[in-house]
């Protein structure tokens, strides 16, 4: 079980949404801290690091992807809190997006608490564990390859094209470097590969 003192940024700013989101959470167990803007929640992860950020994609002025943006090029040690994105945009383009920038979850409104807090406490868990991860996993050239095109967004389909192989031989590539990477699925091989340097995406 994890403790009370976990601190959670919720960057929301619907401010009826964002009272909601900090009750709920509070019940749970979790230290919650709301600001309204984009601006406001750079400056607040900058101000007192939370263990996780909870963040709203469409907000005037900053959005929740300028954001996401602007924390990884200026800061790389903010690279392994975990950063969820909250929206209402529910389009596979709009996902992708925020996957590709390094998000690790993307959860659509109106919330359902309880997968919430089940992603909350999947994510905090293991970003514990991605900082003991052990630096010396070595990916294949091939991997790498793969692993590069997935992040560019191809399926397994277009890079079988791409490198002159089979569809078939691109997934066992795929799946070598997930079980290296001890990830559940692609995508999440992908953000821990580049997270860690071993891709350039």
């Amino acid at each position: 079980m994890l403790e009370v003192s976990k601190r959670i940024l919720c960057i929301e700013d619907d401010r009826e949404t964002a009272t909601l989101i900090a009750e709920e959470l509070i019940d749970r167990g979790f230290e919650v801290n709301i600001v309204y803007s984009g601006e406001a929640g750079l400056a607040a992860i900058f101000r007192d690091k939370p263990d996780l950020v909870l963040c709203d994609i469409s907000m005037p002025g900053m959005s929740g992807f300028e954001l996401l943006e602007r924390l990884t090029a200026l800061v790389p040690r903010f690279e392994n809190m975990p950063f969820i994105f909250l929206t209402a945009l529910a389009d596979r383009d709009n996902e992708l997006r925020g996957r590709r920038l390094g998000a690790d979850d993307y959860v659509t409104k109106p919330i359902d608490f309880d997968v919430l807090e089940a992603i909350i406490r999947t994510r905090l868990s293991r970003s514990t564990r991605s900082a003991i991860w052990p630096g010396d996993v070595r990916l294949s050239g091939r991997e790498v390859e793969t692993l590069t095109w997935v992040a560019r967004g191809k399926t397994s389909a277009e890079i079988a094209q791409i490198l002159g192989t089979t569809k078939r031989t691109v997934d066992f590539h795929i799946d070598n470097a997930r079980g290296k990477l001890g990830v559940a699925n692609r995508t999440e091989a992908v953000m821990k590969a580049a997270q860690n340097r071993l891709i350039k995406p």
